[in-house]
Order: structure tokens, then sequence, then C-alpha cells
């Protein structure tokens, strides 16, 4: 699999159009088939390793939810050749391939929420926002990004279901503009990383727009030169994990930082569920106090800022475009920063 992967991506290469290379399967999802032990010794003996095997290999990782989870009327073992397994092993074993790539920085699981069309259309229009191509309505999807704030100490280890930790460092970069936002992202486990630059544009219909570039090390250091010295370096500790087909992501703010940041723990996740379902939904296990969603005052540019937000003219409501800008202030206008409470 590796080796036909290879082909197709040097293909890609040398090719001087776009050009998007799809897999079926991915090197990970062989893991979810053989014991912990043959898959190590296999890791050990090609001398991979996860982060470069499973997030700097695949830019974006789609999990379509079998049949025999969520739609089990229409999963079957007639006419499929590949297929013989009882739903009770078919949900295991799906639980499994998306297991094996928790902690991949874009991974989107599609459920069977809805028919099968728009578990379709939901997958192809959530392919379509990474690559940051404008669909307009044509594909168009209620599930959102949702950020919820976490009251600490965080439970133990053993609460939380199968996870991956990674370190994150966030470093803003300087723009010629207010209206743009630049940033690196570096992420790792155990001393492997991958590198990723974004840019944040305003609203397009609604919608912010973020172009996503994977960088190698070499790159990541020359463009850390043109740090913005007004933002904190943000030092996070991010959990990766499954529950109940929806994936989560959980922020851990780690010292050095602004003191705003202390103890800032946010959960992050897609949905749309709504009001009690998107309740149930959450890890019980945690102690969510709100949704913070689209609030100014846990977005990451803000929390960054070195300057206090009362006095600082760099404190960002939303990105705005030339259209939008005349009707949004650019600072706080005298409002006093709030505290951050986060059972600390």
């Amino acid at each position: 699999m590796v080796q036909i992967e290879n082909t197709f991506f040097s293909l890609g290469d040398s090719c001087t159009r776009d050009c998007l290379i799809i897999c079926d399967r991915g090197a990970m999802d062989a893991s979810a088939f053989i014991s912990p032990e043959k898959w190590e010794r296999m890791m050990a003996a090609n001398a991979w390793n996860p982060v470069e095997l499973r997030d700097n290999r695949y830019n974006q990782i789609c999990h379509l939810v079998s049949a025999a989870n969520g739609a089990e009327d229409f999963y079957s073992t007639e006419d499929h050749a590949c297929r013989s397994e009882g739903i009770e092993l078919a949900k295991e074993l799906d639980y499994n391939a998306a297991a094996a790539w928790v902690g991949h920085p874009y991974f989107d699981v599609i459920d069977n929420s809805t028919d099968f069309e728009t578990k379709i259309c939901r997958m192809i229009a959530s392919v379509c926002q990474k690559l940051g191509i404008d669909t307009g309505d044509r594909l168009l999807t209620n599930s959102r990004k949702l950020k919820f704030l976490v009251n600490g100490p965080l439970p133990s280890d053993a609460a939380f279901p199968p996870y991956q930790d990674f370190d994150v460092v966030h470093n803003y970069l300087q723009t010629n503009t207010p209206k743009m936002q630049t940033r690196l992202r570096k992420r790792g486990q155990n001393g492997h990383w991958s590198y990723i630059h974004t840019i944040r544009k305003p609203k397009i219909r609604n919608q912010v727009v973020e172009v996503k570039t994977q960088l190698t090390h070499r790159d990541y250091i020359n463009m850390l030169a043109q740090r913005d010295d007004s933002h904190f370096t943000i030092f996070k500790k991010r959990r990766c994990f499954l529950l109940n087909n929806q994936y989560f992501q959980l922020d851990i703010y780690r010292e050095p930082s602004h003191p705003r940041c202390k103890g800032l723990i946010l959960l992050e996740t897609y949905s749309s569920a709504e009001d009690d379902q998107l309740k149930k939904s959450l890890p019980l296990f945690l102690a969510i106090e709100k949704e913070v969603t689209g609030n100014p005052q846990y977005s990451m540019f803000n929390l960054s800022l070195r300057e206090e937000w009362t006095t600082t003219s760099k404190f960002c409501h939303a990105l705005q475009s030339a259209e939008e800008e005349g009707n949004v202030a650019s600072k706080l206008n005298g409002v006093k920063e709030p505290r951050l409470t986060n059972g600390v």
C-alpha cells in the first residue's frame, strides 16, 4: 500500500496542474486489523513513526462511519465479496479503524445521522472546505465548529477514551493588514513534528476563509523570522479522542503565557446537533462550563496578545471584509478585560 501511494504521490509532484490524490485507505488503517505488538514491529522494521505516517503523509482524513453503526438497516453481507462481518464485529472494526487516525490534525468523522446522499455531500463539502473551494450552497450542511470552556482540574487519564497527546506551539506572524491573520503551528509527539502555516482571511458569505499549507522544518524555521512580537508564543497540550463517533480536541494552555491563559482549557469539535442533543454528545467526564463559539475573548489571536485588552488596538472582534469593517470597532472601547475562570 505504501509503495503504491508513493508512486501516485510522485506522479502528483510531477504534475504541472493542481492535483488531488484520494486514497481509499491509508497506512494507519493496517493497525486496526493486527495486534499492537505486530504493528509496533512493522513500524520499527520500516523506521516509521506515527507523526510521519499519520500526520505528515496525508493532508486530511475522512472517516465514513460504517452503516453497521447508525444505519443498520442498510448493512448487509449479501453481494459483498469483501464483507463477511456481522454487525457487532463490523462496529468494532469500524471503531478501531477510526481510532487509528485519532491525532491527525484534520480528521473528519462523517456519521450516519443523515441519508446516504447527504452523507456523501458532507464528505465532499469537508474536502472542499480544506481545499478552500467555494461550493456556494450546493453542498450546504449545518455542521459547525464548536468551542467550549472546560473547568479544571481534568479527570484522570483513565476517564478518557483512547487518546493521543501532542505538544503544540503557535506563533503569530507579521502581516501588512489587520484584515488578515497568519500563524505557524508546530505539533508533535516524542520528538517528531509536523508544521503548518495558516492564513485567515476576512469572512466570505459569513465564513472565515483559512488557507493551510504544510511546511518542511526548514521552511518553518525560516518563517519564524517573521514572528510578531506583539503576541506571546502559545504553548498547549492537545488531547485528541473519539467519543460516540465524534472527534474532540482538548487544548490545555501552558506557560509561559499571558496570565489570562493560566489554567485555560478549551474543547473543540464539529457537530450539527442542537441544544439537548448537543449536550448529550459532549463528554460527560469533563466539567464543561459553557459554549464560547465565536466569543472573541477565547480567540487564540486575542489570548496571545501581550498588551492588556483594555489598552491594545489589536484586539480582534472578527475578521471583517472591507464592506463590514465600518460597522465593527477594532478594540474593546473601555470594556474591562474579563477574568477567565477554569477552576484554578
